[in-house]
């Protein structure tokens, strides 16, 4: 394929996590109100656990993909994806849906994480980051669309129908998968699947400074972003009681995001990865901090302070996401499948464990997420600093 219908492939099955997430933003007051749900920040969990479930099936997919090829593991994933729909469409329960939620975020790892590991059998160093921010700028537009997609679906048929266009963009990628794209890995490269293998992946992340504190950094980001997006749809409706522009709020907000990661795939030659992501690392706590004062000791800034806030936030992880995960992965080439989901698996694990508290802090108002948002990228950018001193890797990445 070309470079263009590559990156484009690798967005699509990259996204049905951001898919799975945004899409749902807009229905979740409805849904614990059709299944019973008495605390309103228990709805969150149709997001906390969709990433707990991916999160753990990256250690899955990772290691079968080293050892089957990378084609047959991303369709064993999308298969278990579509169950997954399948089952959240038909629930009765919050319950049952939850567990449809979790076999669909272990089915979305597959392609999530093995679409990298083909990414990384093709490219390295800086090109890698350019596919990948390629590939975010194309991705952008999940975001950018899923909460009027998931608000509008909701309107007009209810909220279980959003699950049937879950299944529709699976089965796209599926079918685009099976073909248009090569396999990428060779049959003498693969590895045999042992409790081992899997065992020495952890300890070679762990070995490595660079991918374990760039997987650490990633963790820290989005662990705030999972804080973020738990408690987005609330504080946009309890907190500045938008109503039904809340989907075009948060467009807006995620636009920073695509414009950041195309300027990334632009600059990125010129100026290498490392140098790009101190300065994006910095942006969250800086930013934050301020906004912080600002509401504390000044007045309320309202709705358009918070955009602002968001925005910068938003412009800074867009900068950031492609090329600290080619950094996390550069260390990793001779075992790039294992080596993803290792990576996967710690950034997510952090993320998830920051993340969710966070977003379930929510007390009415902007502040713990605010106060999360500091504290978080503070780690998080001291992590950067202390993998970018890993003395085996080049410096001028």
């Amino acid at each position: 394929m070309s470079v263009a219908e590559f990156a484009s492939l690798i967005a699509l099955l990259t996204s049905l996590v951001a898919l799975s997430i945004d899409a749902m933003l807009p229905a979740l007051p409805q849904i614990g109100a059709d299944l019973g749900v008495s605390d309103p920040n228990d709805a969150q969990l149709v997001i906390g656990l969709f990433l707990l479930g991916n999160a753990f099936g990256q250690l899955l997919f990772g290691p079968l993909s080293d050892a089957f090829g990378r084609k047959p593991v991303i369709v064993a994933g999308l298969s278990l994806f579509l169950i997954g729909c399948f089952v959240s469409v038909i629930a009765e329960s919050f319950s049952v849906l939850l567990l449809g939620r979790v076999l669909q975020g272990v089915g979305a790892s597959g392609p999530r994480t093995v679409s990298m590991s083909m990414v990384r059998d093709l490219y390295s160093g800086r090109s890698m980051a350019r596919i990948m921010s390629i590939s975010m700028s194309i991705f952008i537009l999940v975001p950018t669309l899923a909460p009027a997609l998931g608000q509008a679906i909701m309107l007009l048929v209810g909220w279980r129908y959003i699950f049937g266009s879950f299944i529709g963009f699976g089965v796209l990628g599926l079918f685009w998968l099976l073909l248009r794209q090569p396999e990428t890995l060779a049959e003498e490269h693969r590895r045999p699947m042992q409790c081992a293998t899997l065992v020495n992946g952890f300890v070679t992340v762990y070995r490595s400074r660079a991918a374990l504190g760039y997987s650490l950094a990633i963790g820290t980001m989005f662990g705030a972003f999972i804080g973020f997006l738990s408690s987005i749809q609330q504080i946009f409706q309890d907190a500045f009681g938008v109503g039904k522009w809340f989907p075009y709020l948060f467009a807006i907000l995620a636009l920073f995001l695509g414009v950041a990661s195309l300027l990334n795939s632009k600059i990125v030659m010129r100026f290498g990865m490392k140098k790009i992501v101190r300065l994006a690392m910095a942006c969250s706590p800086v930013v934050s901090l301020a906004y912080l004062v600002i509401c504390l000791s000044v007045a309320d800034p309202g709705l358009i302070g918070f955009m602002v806030w968001g925005a910068l936030c938003f412009f800074g992880v867009g900068l950031c996401i492609g090329n600290i995960n080619a950094l996390a992965m550069e260390p990793l080439g001779q075992i790039a499948g294992l080596g993803a989901a290792v990576v996967g698996f710690f950034s997510s694990f952090v993320a998830i464990m920051v993340g969710i508290p966070l977003g379930r802090a929510y007390d009415g108002t902007q502040l713990p997420l605010i106060t999360g948002f500091v504290l978080l990228g503070v780690v998080g950018l001291g992590l950067v600093y202390w993998a970018g001193r890993d003395s085996t890797q080049d410096t001028d990445k």
